[in-house]
């Protein structure tokens, strides 16, 4: 573990979670699953005067570490897990009965290079190394609709900060969201900080996602229901951002 750097933004000290972290009741075999599964996989403390090195997660030796915050069921996960072996994934998500979908597909599929945080994303955030993240990825977060809770929404200027700080130089950025506002909120907020190019240069490069974009079952409701998907790629610029 590395020291914490003194400079970094205030360390949020308590979680803030909205909507539910529980919904259906388990199965018996998920109950067991999970009993066996999950303790293998789940990042339980984290430091409070270090920062937690993503490597020392992984009992095998990982060429890259990257990070999805809010993974729902974990489809996108786990597909991109198989897909990259060498790849350490660190996944957060606060709703429990998605953390049981991607255990159980990890368990029938025999992926083991992924990692699981259960609190507020932020937390494990602020307790990341400096340039330790490859690709990160924000896939269809809540875009909290009513104007009162904005303040919820997850990509806002504090954590665009931390992801910043903690992807490395000329790292991918993907969001994505199939609601035009938070679309809109999202742009004006990437944009406006600073710390990240976007890559499209035409409107297919942000309608249309790359091949290594695997589908999440959320996403795939979405397009059946008629409502268009936008697919963020932004780099982190090398250059310091004003703090």
């Amino acid at each position: 573990m590395a020291p914490a750097d003194e400079t970094l933004d205030e360390i949020p000290r308590r979680r803030v979670l909205y909507g539910r972290r529980k919904g259906r009741r388990l199965r018996p075999g998920q109950s067991r699953l999970v009993a066996e599964y999950l303790p293998k996989f789940e990042i339980l403390d984290l430091p409070e005067s270090v920062f937690l090195s993503p490597r020392d997660l992984f009992p095998s030796e990982i060429d890259e570490t990257w990070l999805e915050i809010g993974f729902g069921a974990g489809e996108h996960m786990l597909a991109q897990a198989e897909a990259n072996e060498r790849v350490g994934f660190i996944g957060c998500e606060p709703f429990f009965n998605g953390v049981v979908q991607l255990i159980s597909g990890m368990h029938d599929r025999g992926v083991e290079n992924i990692r699981i945080y259960r609190d507020d994303a932020r937390l494990l955030l602020a307790r990341l190394p400096n340039a330790s993240v490859a690709r990160a990825f924000v896939l269809f977060p809540d875009p909290w609709p009513k104007t009162r809770h904005h303040k919820r929404r997850i990509v806002s200027k504090p954590v665009l900060d931390q992801l910043h700080r903690i992807l490395k130089p000329d790292a991918e950025l993907r969001i994505a969201t199939d609601d035009p506002g938070y679309l809109d909120w999202i742009l004006q907020h990437v944009i406006g900080h600073g710390g990240f190019d976007w890559l499209a240069r035409r409107p297919a490069d942000w309608r249309e996602k790359p091949d290594d974009w695997p589908d999440s079952r959320y996403e795939t409701k979405a397009r059946l229901a008629g409502r268009s998907c936008a697919y963020l790629r932004l780099v982190s610029r090398t250059k310091s951002i004003d703090r």
